[in-house]
């Protein structure tokens, strides 16, 4: 879109009020409108906690840990700006706090502040400038927008907004400050309220950074009044004043926003050419296709953390897309794993066509999840076992087809004498917790007379990783003799990436994570052909 000479632009999105408001899908929501008027955009997720990485973090903190190709732990929402924009993230693309005051420690020691008193400023909010200008200075983006985790407000923002302000100082028409913030709807009053907003930005102007556009999150509509209230007290415009009302999917947001003119705004206030309509017309035909599903498939995810959705996000909007592309509805029905056993298991299943058996860590719920996949093979159902839910299919199928009932997997059973699934060799030396797990793309041979070279049409693949524990080959031999095939491999180190079932109607296991992978533009195929499984497994 730009000359020969790029400038980038930087928008910097924050949050007001409350946690929890979208910033994420806004910032992908914006990023899909920029993109689709032929701009180049990438987001990036600054993060105020102190973790280096949400690698160590458990769900219940913080969702889902979204591995990018380079393999980097990071924020969940970088998940959503992979699966709105269809390009891929990368380390640069998610920063900590961790991150910062490591990387300026680093630097103290080596020497490069000799004679200096390191303090916040200038040498952390430098950091920071220098984190956030990173991914623009290659002049590949015409816009890097940039999410700042957390609420104002918070002593943990602090030097992220400080550097804000020095930016929009720096930078000038280059950059621009989006602020998401809450319009709560009172029910006694039966009216919105504007003053949770008007402090939000009251907080914002005290650290010196007036937002140039409010996007107002609200269960109802803004009227013109309301608009010109919040513009009037915020120092904006009524037209950058833009509402942010609540849907059911969060694909609708972009379509939303492109209603609102979010776009439009933000383009005409950082003097880049509106003139281009964004091309929106494959978006809109997802929508259309997940609002009105031929059908409805009924397919179960056991796992340790149902009760929290977020730990299974990629999963979840994965088979929302699959769903789409087979023109139905999946109903997901969320199974805890500890609360399946041998007797009820057939009750826990009962009306579901498929089987996801999800990623995890620990010994809590195994045997829940072995008792899941034990019922789904027996029964022909469709089963995906991912990761862990691989791992927990080959120790299922060594004590019930095999003979060796105490087999498992040395992460839960260190003195198993059968231990299937053992630690990567390369990890044994290593104590270590953070990023320091097989992490990121690796490569994959498909057999060509198998079940997945027929779903991916190819026989090297590239997917990602995240674990410690693999299959132990010693037993491949006999798992082979016993119909469960080893149908995709490390073309290296030989290490099984996916397992079949011969004579199962759709049973596959694999040690990546396909979805990571799925994008509304390219659904994941295993997903796809899973789903398509558990229709025909229930027609």
């Amino acid at each position: 879109m730009a000359g020969t000479e790029r400038k980038t632009k930087y928008i910097f999105v924050t949050g007001g009020v409350t946690s929890s408001l979208g910033k994420g899908i806004i910032s992908a929501s914006l990023a899909k409108l920029l993109q689709a008027r032929g701009y180049s955009v990438t987001i990036q997720k600054l993060d105020p906690y102190i973790n280096i990485d949400p690698g160590t973090l458990n769900p219940y903190e913080h969702g889902e840990c979204y591995v990018t190709e380079d393999g980097a732990e990071t924020d969940l929402d970088l998940g959503h700006y992979e699966r709105f924009l269809n390009i891929s993230t990368s380390q640069s693309n998610n920063v900590t706090t961790g991150r910062i005051y490591q990387a300026v420690i680093e630097k103290e020691r080596r020497g490069d502040y000799l004679g200096e008193t390191v303090q916040v400023i200038p040498h952390i909010t430098d950091e920071i400038k220098h984190s956030i200008k990173l991914l623009g200075e290659k002049g590949q983006y015409d816009f890097v927008l940039t999410e700042i985790g957390g609420t104002v407000g918070d002593i943990e923002s602090l030097p992220y907004i400080e550097a804000i302000r020095q930016l929009k100082w720096e930078l000038g028409n280059n950059c621009l400050v989006i602020h998401l913030t809450l319009v709560p709807y009172l029910a006694a009053a039966k009216e919105l309220k504007t003053k949770p907003t008007q402090h939000s930005v009251k907080t914002m102007l005290e650290y010196g950074v007036q937002p140039d556009i409010l996007v107002c999150r609200t269960e109802k509509p803004l009227n013109d009044n309301i608009r010109n209230k919040i513009a009037l007290f915020c120092n904006v415009d009524a037209s950058s004043v833009i509402e942010s009302i609540d849907t059911n999917s969060i694909y609708k947001v972009p379509l939303l926003m492109q209603e609102e003119k979010l776009d439009t705004v933000v383009l005409r206030k950082i003097k880049m050419s509106a003139r281009k309509m964004p091309a929106m017309k494959s978006w809109r035909q997802f929508i259309r296709k997940l609002e009105s599903p031929a059908k409805l498939v009924n397919i179960g995810l056991v796992g340790k953390y149902t009760e929290l959705v977020d730990a299974y996000k990629s999963i979840i909007e994965s088979l929302i897309h699959a769903g789409t592309a087979n023109n139905c509805k999946v109903n997901l029905k969320m199974i805890h794993s500890e609360q399946v056993n041998s007797e009820n298991v057939a009750e826990q299943m009962s009306g579901l066509t498929g089987l996801i058996v999800a990623p995890g860590f620990g010994d809590r719920g195994i045997e829940g999840k072995i008792a899941a996949i034990e019922f789904v093979r027996k029964n022909n159902i469709p089963f995906f076992g991912i990761c862990l839910g691989m791992q927990c299919a080959m120790i299922e199928f060594a004590r019930n087809v095999m003979g060796l009932p105490d087999a498992h997997s040395t992460e839960m059973d260190p003195d198993t004498p059968d231990p299937v699934i053992d630690i990567m060799e390369e990890q044994k030396k290593i104590h270590v917790k953070g990023g320091t797990m097989r992490l990121g793309a690796y490569p994959c041979q498909l057999k060509k007379e198998s079940r997945v070279f027929n779903i991916y049409k190819n026989e090297f693949i590239s997917e990602r990783h995240r674990h410690r524990y693999e299959f132990n080959n010693q037993y491949l031999e006999s798992f082979t003799a016993n119909g469960m095939l080893p149908s995709g491999v490390n073309p290296e180190t030989r290490l099984v990436e996916i397992v079949e079932l011969a004579g199962h109607p759709w049973f596959i296991g694999v040690q990546f994570h396909p979805e990571y992978k799925s994008t509304v533009a390219h659904p994941h195929p295993l997903f796809i052909d899973f789903v398509r499984a558990a229709i025909k497994c229930g027609d």
